[in-house]
């Protein structure tokens, strides 16, 4: 059996958000390529795909820590 690796915390998705490209210190709001760019991160990592309806939940690293928290303790 192999064990899912917790669900990301800020500093990992963050991380994840600049290997997008350069993201101004304390930016909160995650925009539409940082949205897709997340997903394919966590869908990469996790082998999880994410539902429409929690996408459409993020729109800021808060939001997006809160909702992978949820989605990928359930896959569990």
């Amino acid at each position: 059996m192999t064990l899912m690796p917790p669900p990301p915390g800020r500093a990992e998705i963050i991380d994840w958000l600049a290997g997008l490209g350069e993201r101004p210190p304390g930016a909160e709001r995650i925009d539409s390529m940082e949205l897709a760019w997340l997903v394919h991160q966590v869908e990469q990592r996790y082998g999880v795909e994410l539902p429409d309806d929690q996408l459409e939940r993020i729109a800021t690293v808060d939001d997006a820590v809160a909702v992978l928290a949820e989605v990928l303790t359930s896959h569990v």
